[in-house]
């Protein structure tokens, strides 16, 4: 489906003297679920500007059309490990991975390809509502148009798909030609999922989306979500844990650039097997 490209950003094993090394305690628990995998991060190593290591050899299964959630406390790499599957980092000079991201069923490793060629089949949601300054329709087809897509119909008809994937059609589908900033918090966040949506990417990421929003909009998110995942693979960041237990179906605990625990969220959150995951849980820490 896509040409693999080597980017300049893939360390060479060579380039860091821990790059092919696993790392005390790294997937330490079992990383592997019943369910047909969508993705796989195997043994990911990440370093800021080439120095600090933000990721220490985490592997994590994503199951197809499930919603995987990562949680852990501020800085243990969860943001970091989503933007990696996304290239995010690949915007800032001096950042370095190491490991695989392999995309199922191709099989293509997305640490080397271009970072162009992996937004087009990864999409990703932030924190804070982010719409351009332009019309609810330029914001739903914005990807669309890059990718080249002219065809009126075909651009009118995906945009209605996306919105309607994001629950969001029937409030807006009377005022398209005006401007996003005119939609209300929660309508402008489900306006940025209706966005990554139009593209019909493999896997949807999203990085504390609720986060600013107020209960209500937060309960429309989560809804949508439920629904979501019957279509599309969705991998969430959440400080929720909550929020997590409630619509996930498998759960990531990170630590200090570690995956300590992986399981079905329902077992993580009634019996985790490791001590770190139980103290955070409980609220011991964190």
């Amino acid at each position: 489906m896509f040409k693999q490209v080597i980017t300049s950003v893939t360390p060479k094993s060579e380039s860091h003297p821990t790059a092919n090394r696993q790392q005390p305690g790294s997937s330490a628990q079992s990383t592997h679920t019943p369910d047909p995998l969508r993705a796989e991060v195997r043994n990911l190593q990440f370093w800021y500007g080439g120095k600090v290591q933000a990721l220490k050899g985490v592997s994590l299964p994503i199951a197809d059309k499930k919603i995987t959630a990562l949680i852990g406390p501020s800085g243990c790499g969860k943001s970091t490990l989503l933007r990696s599957i996304n290239r995010m980092h690949d915007l800032y000079p001096g950042n370095r991975y190491d490991g695989e991201i392999i995309l199922h069923p191709d099989g293509h490793n997305l640490i080397t390809m271009a970072p162009e060629l992996v937004r087009l089949t990864v999409g990703m949601v932030f924190q804070k509502p982010n719409p351009f300054p332009k019309s609810i329709y330029e914001n739903v087809v914005a990807g669309l148009r890059i990718r080249g897509i002219r065809n009126k119909a075909e651009l009118e008809e995906r945009a209605e798909y996306s919105l309607r994937s994001a629950a969001l059609w029937d409030e807006v589908k009377d005022r398209l030609h005006t401007s996003a900033y005119g939609l209300s918090g929660g309508q402008q966040q489900r306006l940025c999922i209706a966005r990554a949506l139009a593209p019909k990417p493999d896997l949807l990421l999203l990085d504390e989306p609720t986060s600013a929003l107020d209960p209500i909009a937060t309960a429309k998110i989560e809804d949508l979500l439920s629904d979501l995942h019957k279509e599309i693979t969705v991998v969430i960041v959440t400080h929720n844990m909550q929020q997590a237990a409630r619509i996930s179906h498998y759960t990531a605990y990170m630590h200090m650039g570690e995956m300590v625990e992986f399981s079905e969220t329902s077992k993580l959150f009634s019996a985790p097997e490791n001590e770190k995951t139980r103290d955070y849980i409980t609220g011991r820490f964190g």
